[in-house]
C-alpha cells in the first residue's frame, strides 16, 4: 500500500528561502564586473595620458595636454560621455595626477630623455545594491570605493 503525502506550497517556501541569496550573488556578479570594467577604463586612460606624453615631440606635450589624453580615453569617441559607471548621484570625473609637470620650453628637447613621467588616474566607484550589504559584513569596506591606475613610462 502506498502512503499519501502531500506537500502543498512546499516549492513556494523553499523558493522565498533561497530567492534572497539569489539576488545577491545576481547583483554582486553584475556590481563586481562594472568595477572590474571601470578599473579596466581607467588603466588605459593613464596608458594613454603616459604614452602621449612621453613620445618624442618638441616642445612636449603640456600638462593639459596629457590630461586631455587621458579624459578622451574615458569618454566616447567624439561625444564626451563618459565610459566610466558610477551609482552615485552626480558621478565625479577621475582625478589625473601627473608627476613631474612637464617643462614648456622648446631650447632643448633631450633634457627629459631617460627620465620617467607617471600618470595616476583616480575614479571614485559607488556601489548600488551591494554598498551598505558589504559595510554590515566586511569590516573596513567603504562605498564608494577608490580605483587608481598608475602608469610610469620614460621620456623618449
Amino acid at each position: 500500500m502506498k502512503l499519501k503525502t502531500t506537500q502543498s506550497g512546499a516549492e513556494t517556501v523553499e523558493f522565498a528561502i533561497i530567492l534572497p541569496i539569489l539576488l545577491i550573488i545576481l547583483f554582486g556578479i553584475m556590481e563586481y564586473g562594472i568595477v572590474l570594467y571601470d578599473k579596466a577604463v581607467i588603466t588605459n586612460a593613464s596608458r594613454e595620458g603616459a604614452r602621449s606624453g612621453i613620445a618624442y615631440k618638441c616642445p612636449v606635450l603640456s600638462e593639459a595636454q596629457i590630461r586631455a589624453a587621458v579624459i578622451r580615453a574615458t569618454s566616447l569617441t567624439g561625444g564626451g560621455t563618459s565610459l566610466l559607471f558610477s551609482f552615485a548621484s552626480g558621478a565625479t570625473a577621475p582625478t589625473i595626477t601627473i608627476t613631474p609637470t612637464p617643462p614648456t620650453t622648446t631650447t632643448n628637447c633631450f633634457t627629459n630623455s631617460g627620465t620617467p613621467l607617471t600618470v595616476t588616474v583616480t575614479y571614485s566607484y559607488r556601489f548600488l545594491a551591494l554598498g551598505k550589504l558589504m559595510s554590515l559584513f566586511v569590516p573596513g569596506f567603504t562605498n564608494p570605493i577608490m580605483l587608481s591606475s598608475t602608469t610610469v613610462m620614460n621620456y623618449e
